[in-house]
């Protein structure tokens, strides 16, 4: 399959494409685990901007990528699909180096009109305005976030031709006014209403800006009846909705907008998880799936561990049960980060605010400042989104907001947007910010413990999925800037771990031949100096285990401390992430890639001493 014959198809073929492709997506979706429901949702979409746009040389740009399936298929990786998301095979997200039919990589949110913008900024500083054209599919969930509205008003401003096709499979619009707007939006898409637009536009020139002003309220009055209102105020024409499963009229009102020669907002309509009857609709837990029965739809295979999302989870509840000061948010995930338990119980104190991490950063300040105890709960990946906001409008003011950051580590199958390896590099240089994380079920409710009395800002991270297991002693009640020595012998080795690190250096030191210390940092910032010293007297050779990048990370804390107190004779080496983007897979698979599992560092260990 590629996107070339489709040109030749016709709509029964294409049809019947659709439904091969569904039926691809499924089988590899339930073998393989990824994305599901938007991306059935959007087959008919894609398919149709195959058809009307060539997407060698106009720019095809997925908002978050994660619907972008179909594309694949359609694009020469039919016969690779059944390695999508696995170790060295296919991305579950656009990615050019990939193919040269992917424009760009796209795992985080809200991305897409700005490089759409771009992308015609560049095609018209080429003169290839006759010849390309950007077509950018944004899903309404994307349309939460602030960036979106920023490229908006710019390319309202500066008319750039390009094609925006708004999926949405949300939003509702009662029947009454659906049908009419339907109705409107078919005329106003075809040429007949385009050319009377334009006669009339020239016709009221001739007459000033009494007859401009009659004109634009005829139109007006037309418009608010429609849901496209808005975009139209931003000066980008709006065309919506349509029924984004008929091929026939999309592709026809795709052929329309692409002629237009400026920017216009294609509103489509799909149903989510289309095809496949279990995952109609809009339940979140299809959203992205693992593994599952294709006749049940049940995971083939469900945990017994404990995670350490549903600690934190049942941590924040018991916290919030014995105070109602405590407050919090989410931005888009509440499944994921196990918010949606406490937006049950307490719907007026915590909040998904949708795909905005600069907004749930500087509102849970604003609590803070107002006597609340606020914990924002965001993956470490997307907390990269509010960096601005936690320097400005949390830790200038030294305000008491805990970051709870779910998928600190490598995360898998998602890939290098989705690594959560960043976090300690980014939020060790901000003055006022403490940081540190748990190691098992335990520490984890001692640290929200001491998070909730902590009155000023502070990160604590942990890993997707369970914690490491170990067996080491009991965590102990967790204090300010004080580790936890697990593990004390006469060896010249001392094996530091932070966090999840804590479990991998149990796992390696298990696998050695001499017994070596090991050390339960707890917080990073700031360091338990007073131990460090005594340790630095005593072992000389210093291992750092923690899922976090090397530079910036674990390892150049301790450094820093070690040439601060000018501690000379102490050898360390870190086992945290090189500098580099981590790839996606199986997440044993990419730490054997990177040389982390336990058994390859114990080996490294034996070689350096």
């Amino acid at each position: 399959m590629n996107s070339m014959n489709i040109k030749s198809k016709t709509i029964q073929e294409l049809g019947e494409l659709c439904q091969e492709i569904r039926h691809e997506i499924l089988r590899v979706v339930s073998k393989n685990g990824g994305h599901l429901s938007s991306t059935l949702g959007a087959t008919e979409l894609i398919v149709a901007m195959h058809k009307v746009f060539d997407s060698k040389k106009d720019p095809f740009i997925f908002d978050v990528s994660h619907q972008s399936y179909a594309h694949k298929l359609l694009t020469q990786r039919w016969k690779a699909f059944d390695t999508l998301r696995q170790f060295n095979g296919l991305s579950g997200y656009t990615k050019p180096n990939e193919s040269e039919d992917d424009y760009f990589v796209a795992g985080h949110s809200s991305t897409s009109i700005s490089l759409g913008v771009g992308a015609a900024k560049a095609i018209a500083l080429k003169g290839e305005q006759k010849e390309r054209i950007p077509v950018v599919v944004i899903g309404d969930g994307s349309m939460t976030a602030g960036m979106v509205y920023e490229a908006l008003n710019e390319l309202g401003d500066r008319k750039y031709p390009m094609v925006i096709i708004l999926n949405d499979n949300e939003m509702s619009i009662s029947k009454p006014i659906g049908a009419i707007s339907r109705m409107l939006s078919s005329a106003m898409a075809g040429p007949f209403y385009q050319r009377f637009k334009k006669n009339i536009e020239n016709f009221v020139d001739n007459f000033g800006e009494g007859a401009h002003y009659m004109a634009k309220k005829m139109e007006e009055s037309l418009k608010l009846i429609t849901p496209g209102i808005m975009f139209e105020e931003m000066g980008i024409d709006y065309i919506g909705p349509v029924d984004g499963h008929n091929l026939k009229s999309l592709i026809e009102i795709l052929q329309i907008a692409k002629n237009l020669g400026k920017p216009v907002i294609v509103h489509a309509q799909t149903l989510k998880g289309k095809g496949y009857q279990i995952a109609e609709g809009k339940e979140e837990k299809w959203h992205g799936v693992g593994p599952f029965d294709l006749d049940s739809g049940d995971a083939s295979k469900k945990s017994s561990t404990k995670s350490a999302t549903q600690i934190y989870s049942e941590a924040l509840l018991h916290l919030a049960k014995h105070n109602d000061k405590i407050v919090g948010a989410t931005a888009a995930m509440p499944s994921g980060t196990g918010l949606s338990e406490l937006i049950e119980a307490y719907p007026n104190r915590f909040w998904d605010v949708a795909i905005a991490e600069q907004h749930a950063v500087t509102s849970m300040s604003a609590l803070a400042k107002e006597g609340f105890k606020p914990f924002c709960t965001i993956y470490s990946t997307f907390l990269q989104r509010g960096y601005d906001q936690i320097i400005h409008d949390t830790c200038i003011m030294d305000l008491p907001v805990v970051f709870a950051l779910d998928r600190a580590g490598i995360v898998g199958e998602d890939g290098e947007t989705h690594q959560g390896a960043f976090d300690i590099s980014f939020l060790r240089v901000i003055p006022n910010m403490t940081l540190f994380a748990p190691r098992d079920e335990k520490s984890f409710h001692q640290a929200m413990a001491f998070a909730a009395e902590f009155m000023h800002p502070c990160s604590l991270r942990y890993p997707r999925g369970s914690f490491m297991p170990m067996d080491l002693p009991e965590s102990q009640p967790f204090k300010l800037a004080i580790s936890q020595l697990l593990r004390s012998n006469d060896s010249d080795i001392l094996f530091i771990g932070y966090g999840n690190g804590v479990g991998r250096a149990y796992e390696t030191a298990k696998l050695m031949e001499q017994e070596v210390s090991i050390l339960d940092l707890r917080f990073v910032k700031p360091l338990d100096e007073a131990m460090l010293k005594t340790l630095a007297s005593k072992h000389k050779k210093w291992f750092i285990f923690s899922d976090s990048s090397k530079i910036g990370g674990v390892g150049s804390a301790l450094l820093e401390f070690l040439s601060h107190e000018k501690i000379q004779d102490v050898a360390l080496m870190s086992f945290e992430y090189g500098d580099s983007f981590i790839t996606h897979g199986n997440t044993k698979k990419v730490e054997e890639s990177l040389g982390l599992l336990p058994q390859q560092l114990a080996k490294k260990v034996l070689e350096l001493i």
